[in-house]
């Protein structure tokens, strides 16, 4: 017979004995309670609970002043400024400005918010038991008791240099991203509307980047120009050319049926924009027996015998002219600027 068979009573003293010292053994999961609390040096200390209040209020300011900064210089520093800063070597000064302001102003909010719960706030901890998920009037009555003690706790109406500092930097924070905003894109202002192009200009070959004259353009050609002084290594380039880039093409005065179009023209040369009134595309696909230009990207089709009109495709509006002539040297030249904005339609237009 095992010893598990063995009535409690037949047991040997020794194994009795230690079968009742394991039943009036204490519960190992037994709930401890909470500890004693013990108050901090803001609880019992006044002055020390004033240095609490100026230290987030001092947290909550700077996080203010970091977003004014912050503000500052994404108005201050060009996009293509580069500094040296150690460690970090040569770095966009507008990115690590930004960086730098905007992580001071979001850790600073954060570092006041946390003294102050850990410094000032009751840290009293509080057992509640479960109840059900609907919850009865006077508990309702309770939450809001508690609410209005934990307030009360908090000294959030009573501590006005920290509810009002911390209201600052709450306010002006989001800033930063209204700032932002500004990198969606370049203001419009009224930049489409005008481009290099001026009253005696001269038009410039793109190929051989010489003068043109009247004598360089033979019936059936198609050549591209820039404006005079426009250069390929200036840093706006690509910005300027994309407005001013000119397409020339001589057509038989007989041939064009458009009037404002030939009082535009010089003997036949005429000079529209090279950018599609659709989305922008640079045109370059000449037909020199019907005048027809075509858009490359989606087939817009251009009359340059009729104005420029649309005859074909999604463009919107016929394409900008430029009135052209000759200057004294005997070279081709602007008489003006294009007398509407150039490529796609655009909300200023008008």
């Amino acid at each position: 017979m095992s010893s598990q068979e063995i009535p409690e009573e037949n047991l040997p003293v020794e194994q009795g004995a230690a079968h009742a010292a394991v039943e009036v053994a204490e519960d190992p999961f037994a709930d401890p309670g909470l500890p004693v609390h013990k108050p901090r040096i803001q609880d019992i200390d006044e002055r020390a609970a004033r240095r609490s209040e100026r230290t987030v209020a001092f947290m909550f300011t700077l996080s203010m002043l970091a977003t004014i900064a912050f503000i500052a210089s994404f108005v201050t520093f060009p996009v293509d400024k580069i500094v040296y800063i150690w460690p970090f070597g040569n770095v966009s000064a507008l990115n690590f400005s930004l960086g730098m302001t905007l992580g001071v102003a979001l850790f600073a909010i954060g570092a006041g918010a946390v003294h102050w719960a850990r410094t000032l706030m009751s840290d009293q901890e509080i057992t509640d038991e479960r109840h059900p998920i609907a919850a009865e009037p006077e508990v309702r009555a309770k939450v809001m008791a508690d609410f209005a003690a934990g307030a009360e706790e908090s000294g959030f109406g009573r501590r006005k240099l920290i509810r009002n500092t911390m209201f600052g930097a709450l306010a002006m924070v989001p800033l930063a991203g209204v700032v932002l905003l500004r990198d969606l894109g370049p203001l419009p202002e009224k930049k489409l509307r005008s481009t290099l192009w001026a009253k005696g200009k001269q038009l410039i070959n793109m190929n051989t980047n010489e003068p043109l004259r009247p004598e360089d353009v033979v019936v059936g050609s198609l050549t591209f120009a820039k404006p005079e002084g426009l250069e390929e290594d200036a840093h706006d380039f690509q910005v300027q050319i994309a407005k001013a880039a000119l397409m020339i093409v001589r057509i038989q005065p007989d041939d064009i049926k458009d009037q404002r179009e030939l009082e535009w023209s010089h003997e036949g040369i005429v000079a529209y924009s090279k950018i599609c009134t659709h989305v922008g595309c640079p045109i370059g696909l000449y037909e020199q027996q019907t005048h027809h230009v075509l858009c490359p990207c989606h087939q817009s089709t251009f009359d340059l015998a009729d104005g420029a009109r649309v005859i074909f495709g999604p463009a919107g509006h016929p394409l900008p002219q430029l009135r052209i002539g000759v200057n004294a040297e005997g070279n081709l030249e602007a008489l003006g600027d294009f007398d509407e904005p150039v490529g796609p339609a655009f909300w200023e237009r008008g």
